[in-house]
């Protein structure tokens, strides 16, 4: 029986090495390129559109997931800690996802049929704001991830990286909402200001503003640029990303509308364990587990962040600013 499937090339590129995300074939299919992500990733770095999950040993070992537990992961992502719950969780458990990104949630989904787990998680392409009301039961265990997914930051389609131009989108679903790009076009320096300071805490939010109201950016490269042009560092246009990335996808509401929900979605003594990257998110987790402990709603909390080790930070170091903190349902 004679074979007619066509053998498909990969894409051209220019020169000897892929550099755009598009073009590097070796990352987007690393099961077939093992020695080649293993090199990546023994040079500390992580291969493009692939993400490492951070602190999956602490996690677990603050979460204590055991055979038939019911798991929550807010935060789906590539399944990386989806994974190591599952199989914590197994058998008799089940674990229920969140993502509201409708396109790598599908892509880590069909992953996790493929690893065999189809049977005990199911996924929701939905925001974790809506935890309680889709949660069919209380959980044993949650875990909520809010770092942005390497495979969002490697793609400059997505907008959420200034390495490389792309459109100024920023959107966790680019099937709803407006992009960034929209999001200026309608803000005065006043108002731009404002998100700089409230969402990133950004240093001369006022002159940054205004330098970037000056000729509204649509692109991430015109966005920096305007940044440079206006006296910031690098450190300042990764703030002003950050600030923008939160408002467009009011990413302090749902993490607010979170934490107000949780004690209904927990049984008694499960536990909840909460992975932030910066300050505004880590202030709101540290006084909702304060006043849960206060009021007697949690038993126990965590009462010094857990950070990354050292060997993590090296191998990993997009770590090395994520904060975790838990918490035990009374």
């Amino acid at each position: 029986m004679t074979d007619t499937t066509k053998h498909k090339r990969r894409p051209r590129y220019r020169g000897t090495h892929p550099r755009h995300f598009a073009e590097k074939y070796k990352e987007h299919a690393p099961e077939r390129y093992g020695d080649d992500v293993a090199r990546v990733l023994a040079r500390g770095q992580t291969p493009a559109g692939s993400h490492r999950p951070i602190m999956s040993d602490e996690i677990l070992t603050v979460l204590r997931p055991k055979p038939g537990d019911l798991a929550v992961d807010c935060t789906l992502g590539h399944g990386g800690h989806a994974t190591r719950l599952l199989s914590a969780i197994r058998p008799g458990g089940q674990l229920i996802a969140f993502d509201v990104d409708p396109i790598e949630s599908q892509k880590t989904e069909a992953q996790l049929h493929e690893l065999g787990f189809g049977d005990s998680c199911v996924v929701h392409r939905k925001n974790f704001a809506g935890l309680a009301r889709l949660l069919p039961e209380p959980a044993d265990v949650i875990l909520a991830d809010l770092g942005i997914s390497s495979m969002q930051l490697d793609n400059p389609e997505r907008g959420f990286t200034f390495k490389h131009d792309g459109p100024l989108d920023m959107r966790m679903n680019p099937l709803r909402g407006r992009p960034a790009s929209a999001l200026l076009a309608t803000l005065d320096a006043h108002a731009l200001s404002t998100v700089l300071r409230e969402n990133a805490d950004t240093p001369n939010a006022d002159r940054l503003a205004e330098g970037i109201l000056a000729r509204p950016p649509s692109t991430t490269m015109q966005l920096a640029e305007a940044v440079h042009r206006s006296g910031g560092d690098e450190d300042a246009v990764r703030l002003v990303f950050q600030a923008l990335r939160i408002e467009i996808n009011d990413e302090f509401g749902a993490l607010d509308a979170l934490l107000r929900d949780l004690p209904l979605c927990m049984k008694p003594g499960a536990r909840v364990a909460i992975l932030t990257f910066h300050s505004g998110e880590d202030r709101r987790v540290k006084k909702a587990f304060q006043s849960g402990e206060r009021e007697k709603i949690y038993s126990a909390i965590a009462h010094d962040i857990i950070r990354a080790g050292p060997d993590e930070i090296r191998d990993n170091p997009r770590s090395r600013s994520a904060k975790l903190r838990w918490a035990q349902r009374a």
